[in-house]
């Protein structure tokens, strides 16, 4: 990996063929293989992304977060670790598991404390405040379950209307 002019990578493990763009920020986390890490990311300490995820620009991951295989964080995705945060004084921990296959759209704030179900898709701009199955999809503020999609390894057949009509 040919190491960013303008970017901070401190105690950072980082995976064989990942890419870590300019103006990065990483502090003691580990980034899996074939993971690529876009401009203008913040990754914290003990943070831990795993194999062939894409973090676009703009996202930020405090420590607390784990980012399972195969994960899609589109751009100004926010996640927190404490629900009561403040300058001074003491804080709580909170965990966040993102599960293998997840997808979370642009502009999300995962608020600390949920877990992300595996193949899960997060719509753009949604609040995600409690835990989301496997292959949900949840959009809104709250994000609310509003459908399924098919699981991972199940192939999504898609036909249009003319196909449709002339069978």
């Amino acid at each position: 990996m040919k190491r960013p002019k303008y970017s901070i990578i401190k105690k950072t493990s980082i995976g064989r063929n990942s890419r870590v763009y300019d103006q990065v920020n990483l502090y003691g986390c580990k980034i899996g293989r074939n993971t690529k890490i876009d401009s203008y990311v913040y990754i914290e300490e003990g943070v831990t992304i795993g194999d062939n995820c894409k973090i676009r620009p703009f996202v930020f991951i405090p420590t607390g977060v784990v980012i399972e295989d195969n994960v899609f964080i589109a751009p100004n995705v926010t996640f927190t670790n404490d629900k009561q945060p403040r300058a001074q004084g003491g804080w709580t921990l909170l965990n966040t598991r993102v599960k293998r296959n997840a997808s979370i759209g642009a502009g999300s704030t995962i608020v600390p404390g949920v877990e992300i179900g595996e193949n899960a898709l997060i719509g753009a701009g949604s609040v995600v405040t409690k835990n989301i199955p496997d292959n949900a999809i949840a959009v809104g503020i709250p994000a609310r379950v509003v459908g399924t999609r098919p699981g991972a390894g199940e192939l999504e057949v898609r036909t249009s209307s003319r196909a449709r009509n002339s069978r």
